[in-house]
């Protein structure tokens, strides 16, 4: 029998001192504990769930990873590259790659009887993906393309939308400059929000084929190819491979290849993305320490109030390491009961704001309508484990405070 879990237990449970000391403290080791948890839990399903939003909107309008030509600057009129079956076959049979489109984008400006708009006009062929717009789309529908026809229907966003008083099934003129000024009718099919304002005030989707024939291009020449990925995490490596593998070949018409993940698109966007892991872990470091020194303030206190037991204990011959194990199981009782109050306030408020969206932001400055949230049941896992380790770690110092007490003066005052 373990006679050390027996005397913990003994202390723990015992309902007979409500008068004494041990209760307030003990509520007050537990919430510390518990919010410390919650909070943790929070913190990062926040954080996750903001950064997945705000990376999957960026990759929804660029994909993962786009290859251009090499002599293409960064405005959205473009050189073009020959997008050849053997190309598309070979990126294609990369067991990273998930699908690859074809994409050709051109500047213009959106003109309606009262107002006008520059927009970029981003075209795409018929095996384009549009999931993310179909999850986005607010009225209407998507356009539909085909190989054999110019398609004139377009997708705009609420916010042109907004701006120049449009809704699904008007027509309206949008003007490309170049050696000339030419005009093209489109007839709005849909309108998306993804409250992304610097790509919602700017993009219209629709036929790659108007991009090209404006240009004079070929058929098989695109502005330059969209990438998904299996798996986000083998981003750079895969780009890095890439980059090598076409660096030294051109296409057919002489073009040289340029691969660029969407991190090197938008540098600055995940490298404020990549700030908020530091946020986290500040917090998670002040919610630890936190909760280790609420619980080392509640063990004292449990040891002095238990004084003159740890004396009897020592007269009976009890080790100082024997106690101090007494102490450690009632330090474990502590810390498992805040934590399973705090994953069930942590876990319950994270659930609420998930479907019912309570805290509201504002998208024209976080890019989202309310605060996300994404649980994940490994890193709560991590999270309960790492608060238990540490939260015992800190409690190991104060429980060899049992080797002050000496028997003689601590039975005396009984």
């Amino acid at each position: 029998m373990n006679l050390e879990l027996f005397i913990a237990k003994k202390i723990h449970f015992n309902k007979d001192g409500e008068k004494k000391v041990s209760p307030p403290a003990i509520r007050i080791a537990t919430l510390g504990v518990a919010l410390g948890l919650a909070v943790m839990i929070i913190s990062v399903a926040i954080v996750i769930g903001f950064k997945h939003e705000v990376s999957g909107k960026v990759i929804g309008f660029s994909s993962h990873i786009q290859i251009s030509g090499f002599s293409s600057n960064s405005s959205f009129e473009t050189s073009p590259i020959g997008v050849s079956d053997s190309l598309r076959t070979v990126l294609t049979q990369n067991p990273e790659v998930l699908y690859i489109e074809s994409f050709a984008t051109k500047p213009g400006i959106l003109k309606t009887d009262d107002e006008f708009l520059g927009i970029a006009f981003k075209g795409v062929d018929k095996n384009y993906d549009w999931s993310f717009f179909k999850e986005n789309l607010q009225n209407g529908k998507l356009p539909l393309l085909s190989d054999s026809t110019t398609s004139n229907e377009i997708l705009i966003s609420q916010y042109i939308a907004n701006k120049l008083h449009l809704k699904t099934d008007d027509q309206i003129l949008c003007y490309f400059i170049g050696d000339n000024v030419r005009a093209r009718k489109f007839k709005i099919t849909g309108i998306y929000q993804t409250n992304f304002t610097d790509y919602d005030k700017l993009f219209i989707i629709g036929d790659a084929h108007h991009v090209q024939r404006l240009n004079g291009w070929e058929q098989d020449q695109y502005s330059g190819i969209e990438l998904k990925l299996r798996d986000f995490s083998k981003l750079d490596e895969v780009t890095e491979n890439l980059c090598f593998d076409l660096m030294p070949h051109t296409d057919q018409y002489g073009e040289q290849y340029y691969v660029r993940s969407v991190k090197e698109m938008n540098p600055q966007l995940f490298n404020w993305l990549d700030l908020l892991d530091m946020n986290v872990w500040v917090i998670l470091i002040l919610m630890a320490v936190v909760a280790g020194f609420t619980m080392i303030s509640g063990l004292l206190i449990i040891i002095l109030e238990r004084t003159n037991m740890i004396g009897v204990l020592k007269a009976l011959g009890a080790t100082n390491y024997s106690i101090r194990k007494v102490f450690i199981y009632v330090s474990v009782f502590l810390v498992g009961k805040g934590m399973l109050w705090g994953n069930i306030i942590g876990i319950t408020l994270c659930v609420l704001q998930s479907y019912f969206k309570i805290i509201k932001l504002d998208p024209n400055v976080y890019y989202i309508p309310a605060v996300p949230i994404e649980l994940n049941l490994v890193h709560i896992l991590l999270l309960n484990i790492g608060c238990l380790i540490i939260s015992l770690l800190m409690l190991i110092g104060p429980s060899y405070l049992v080797s002050l007490i000496r028997p003689a003066k601590s039975i005396k005052f009984e």
